[in-house]
């Protein structure tokens, strides 16, 4: 009995005695985990502004300004043309192509711009065409075109491809706009 007493006091007294250490740990491992949630947040935040700096760099190095070219497309009203489908060549070469949702045309009837095609482009003369498929007034079918030759200088060039409704004729209609 007296070795079972022993053992006992032993076994409360090292209790006892590892329980602060026990609490200290546990409070160790918190603080560890809460400091290693914080440090895991920030190199999340710092990779996240290294991709973003790593795609502008990309960009710059694919696309210089001097050989680039961005074709944008926008819609005024849209009243007399519902867009289903729009194709873009440059020099006779196709560069972009593109079918609409419902979700697309509600976001280009309420003022979006849509980037249809970004590139090189060597100086020079060249000449951009459009074709626009869709339905207008009467619910019939259209396929329009539309072009520009414009010339490419050392800057970056910028055309938007308009689709605006003409009150007057109660059609639509399609242009090309160079940027400054």
């Amino acid at each position: 009995m007296h070795i079972q007493n022993v053992l006992y006091t032993a076994a409360l007294w090292l209790g006892l005695t590892l329980l602060p250490f026990s609490f200290t740990a546990t409070l160790a491992a918190e603080i560890d985990d809460t400091a290693l949630d914080h440090a895991l947040q920030e190199l999340k935040k710092d990779v996240l502004a290294l991709n973003r700096d790593l795609f502008i760099l990309e960009e710059e190095l694919l696309f210089p300004a001097n050989t680039q070219i961005a074709v944008y497309l926008s819609l005024d009203v849209g009243e007399f043309f519902q867009l289903d489908a729009v194709t873009v060549k440059l020099d006779d070469k196709e560069v972009s192509s593109h079918l609409y949702t419902d979700r697309q045309l509600d976001a280009l009837v309420r003022g979006g711009v849509q980037r249809l095609y970004l590139g090189n482009l060597k100086s020079g003369k060249h000449e951009i065409v459009a074709v626009y498929t869709g339905r207008g007034p009467q619910g019939r079918d259209y396929r329009r075109a539309t072009s520009l030759s414009f010339d490419k200088q050392t800057s970056e060039k910028k055309l938007e491809l308009i689709i605006s409704d003409s009150t007057a004729s109660y059609q639509p209609e399609f242009s090309v706009r160079e940027w400054d």
